[in-house]
């Protein structure tokens, strides 16, 4: 079989399954990342012969998808802040919108020179490898209370050679950070158990990452109480939220620090998506 024959199998294949939104990009996806080869390459010649072995291959990484499973755990690979990063079922898939959380850090930390940061629920270190590789100056706690989800992100920040920048513990939100910071960052589970139930993701991604009780608040909740007196005077907390999760977690953070500047940012949908407190 020939390899445009291949591409246009799978893509048919995928489109059998309603939580592909492009079947012809994923189908594009799998052979560029069994054949190594790039965009440009994979269509020179869409002629040739495909590789028996190969086919094998495709057809189990096809099978997992129709299962289900997310494309980017099937390559061990997705693409966040311009920068490619490993995962894989221990580790939350970088979503898009958290990008937003890494330019407000870059902001600031741009304009008030700051140069401790710390990253509380680091999954796979999207947040803190794409802020090393930006920011050289800045010295950076990576946080997390999974073991193997720290595994990945050191991983990755040797991929990236920023692994000397970042310091990784392990631990519950902000109890291993021994002293206070210039800019702390979260990005914590908060999607509410309901929501977790039937999202199409909930059996392969880490519910661990995903899942915060009734509201999708209590992880949240957990941080803020733990909040006073981890961040310098002068700093800056910036917090991924949900949909309608802002008045809330708004309301809990005034009660921390009153005299604060509070703001909400929306992502690129229109959600509000990043709280950022300047204290």
């Amino acid at each position: 079989m020939i390899l445009k024959q291949v591409l246009d199998q799978t893509r048919d294949r995928l489109a059998s399954l309603k939580d592909v939104e492009n079947p012809a990009l994923e189908s594009e996806v799998l052979l560029r990342y069994i054949l190594n080869l790039t965009r440009a390459q994979l269509y020179l010649d869409l002629n040739i012969e495909f590789d028996t072995a190969k086919e094998r291959i495709l057809d189990e990484w096809t099978k997992r998808r129709l299962q289900g499973e997310p494309l980017s755990y099937i390559i061990n690979t997705r693409e966040f802040y311009g920068l490619d990063f490993f995962v894989d079922c221990r580790v939350l898939i970088p979503r898009p919108e958290t990008e937003l959380l890494v330019e407000e850090a870059i902001d600031f930390c741009n304009e008030h020179h700051s140069i401790v940061l710390a990253d509380i629920g680091c999954g796979s270190g999207a947040i803190s490898v794409s802020l090393a590789v930006v920011l050289p100056q800045v010295k950076i706690y990576a946080i997390d209370l999974s073991i193997e989800a720290l595994e990945v992100a050191k991983c990755n920040a040797c991929t990236h050679g920023v692994e000397e920048q970042i310091t990784f513990l392990h631990g519950d939100l902000l109890v291993p950070l021994e002293s206070p910071v210039d800019v702390l960052i979260a990005n914590l589970p908060y999607v509410s158990t309901r929501d977790w139930q039937v999202m199409a993701s909930a059996a392969f991604e880490p519910r661990l990452a995903l899942e915060a009780g009734d509201y999708g608040l209590d992880q949240l909740s957990r941080l803020i109480q733990q909040l006073k007196g981890k961040v310098n005077p002068g700093g800056c907390v910036l917090l991924e939220i949900g949909l309608g999760q802002a008045q809330t977690v708004t309301d809990c953070l005034k009660e921390v620090w009153p005299d604060s500047r509070i703001d909400v940012q929306k992502d690129l949908a229109g959600i509000e998506r990043v709280i950022r407190v300047i204290l």
